[in-house]
């Protein structure tokens, strides 16, 4: 079904030169790479679409933050300004700048994981899930049956299935459950989003039994704009109004500020009650000053804390949000007319392929997802990302490679980055190579990993 693109509220100033290799070119390119995508040069890329993770372009007022930055090692004016702006937002006592996402899980989960502890999400990404491991606890993902079943419309498929983390809550012991992470919106379920409702739910149960409740809030505006949208009783509730609300329900949150917050380098972690958490809090700038830096610039630079200050805002602006979920329900309608599978209804920062259903021939072993990755980046030097068993990788206690609740291969779209026509060059791509799936019989082999997040570092080869 066509629908209309939902035009750019915002008009360009400052444009970036791409080159387009030979097909010839990409071959050779993907097998230096040891076909693996992360190892490819970004010049050697025409649309990258690996990650939405500080690729996206900011604004103007964010550059003319830059030069506005306070390099001040101790008690810098923009630290300050970061704060204020982040408190006013969430709610929160107490934020800390981190310089990206997984700074902050590394900080704040260590204090409530350890061995022989689980934490519980509705689903966990590749970082969060390795932080979880490197604790020496274990990760349970916890996401609604709808989900699991990427050809079935329903709203708010990222959701935490309640009644089921009820039973792993006892099954284990509320003791054992150092933490539930609720991830809006849920990555690895295809960036589906998350209703007020079910985070009220969860939180309701996280009180019953004692366990502090985090939100890893990477896309927190996109989940809001959902919920405006989508949800009964938000249509007339402003993005800030939801978003006040929506973590007014946890303890605290992690963040990466490179997505939602526009911003290329940044993060967060904040606390929501102060005196109740004091101890807590002296741990994180503890930490934080062994980690990152002092706690009044957390690994970033003045400048990228003024960016970041401005971000918050422009991220909650209605007008952009449609034209950013716009882009992804464009690629969805096109992919629907051309009979292609994917997370559907399609999330807010990108569209995540079903490769199971592109290459049904090709067991999980052998990465399905992987295959169509490096098969866009031969038809189009497009670069994506597998989020299947490959990413999942082997079981921390046996080694064995585990078998992914899905197959998929992430188009995931940075911020104000590209225009219909690149997305058109996308959709041609997609549906060329489903022309030539079937005569793509089998998929590779990993001939080295590291033990840990692999995925960045893998080399692999094709099975003949």
């Amino acid at each position: 079904m066509a629908i209309k693109y939902v035009p750019e509220p915002f008009r360009i100033k400052v444009v970036e030169p791409l080159r387009m290799l030979t097909r010839e070119e990409r071959e050779k390119k993907i097998a230096e790479a040891h076909y693996n995508l992360f190892y490819l040069k970004s010049e050697d890329v025409y649309i990258d679409l690996l990650t939405d993770s500080g690729t996206n372009a900011m604004s103007q007022f964010q550059w003319a933050g830059v030069m506005q930055g306070d390099e001040a090692y101790a008690g810098a004016s923009s630290y300050y300004k970061l704060i204020n702006t982040a408190k006013d937002i969430f709610g929160y006592d107490y934020i800390q700048p981190v310089h990206q996402g997984r700074a902050a899980e590394k900080i704040l989960l260590p204090l409530f994981l350890s061995e022989g502890k689980f934490a519980i999400s509705n689903m966990f990404f590749d970082t969060t899930r390795a932080h979880v491991i490197l604790s020496g606890a274990r990760p349970l993902d916890c996401v609604v049956p709808e989900a699991l079943d990427p050809a079935k419309r329903a709203p708010f498929k990222g959701n935490m299935d309640v009644e089921r983390l009820e039973k792993l809550i006892k099954e284990h012991g509320p003791e054992k459950i150092g933490l539930v992470v609720m991830t809006i919106t849920n990555n690895s379920a295809g960036g589906q989003p998350v209703s007020v409702q079910n985070i009220r739910e969860t939180s309701a149960v996280c009180k019953k039994y004692g366990i502090p409740f985090d939100i890893d809030a990477a896309r927190y505006a996109e989940n809001a704009y959902f919920i405006q949208r989508d949800e009964p009783g938000y249509a007339n509730k402003s993005i800030t109004e939801i978003v006040r609300e929506v973590f007014s329900y946890a303890d605290m949150f992690t963040m990466s500020a490179k997505k939602d917050t526009i911003v290329n380098m940044g993060g967060m972690i904040g606390v929501k009650n102060e005196k109740l958490n004091e101890n807590i809090i002296l741990e994180i700038k503890s930490r934080c000053i062994e980690f990152e830096g002092l706690y009044t610039y957390g690994g970033l630079a003045g400048r990228d804390l003024e960016a970041l200050a401005v971000g918050l805002r422009e991220g909650l602006d209605d007008n952009y949000l449609r034209y950013r979920v716009g882009q992804m329900e464009y690629l969805a309608a096109k992919f629907d007319d051309a009979g292609i599978g994917y997370q559907a209804p399609v999330g807010g920062h990108g569209v995540f392929l079903d490769a199971k259903a592109m290459f049904p021939h090709i067991p999980y072993t052998e990465y399905p997802a992987q295959v169509l990755c490096v098969e866009l980046y031969r038809e189009a030097g497009i670069r994506c990302c597998d989020i299947g068993s490959y990413m999942l990788g082997n079981d921390p206690d046996t080694g064995k490679q585990l078998k992914a609740d899905f197959e998929f291969s992430r188009l995931a779209i940075p911020r104000r980055v590209y225009t219909q026509a690149h997305l058109d060059v996308i959709i041609d791509a997609v549906i060329e190579v489903k022309k030539r799936a079937p005569s793509i019989k089998r998929g590779f082999r990993i001939v080295w990993e590291p033990p840990i997040l692999r995925h960045f570092q893998a080399h692999l080869e094709p099975i003949k």
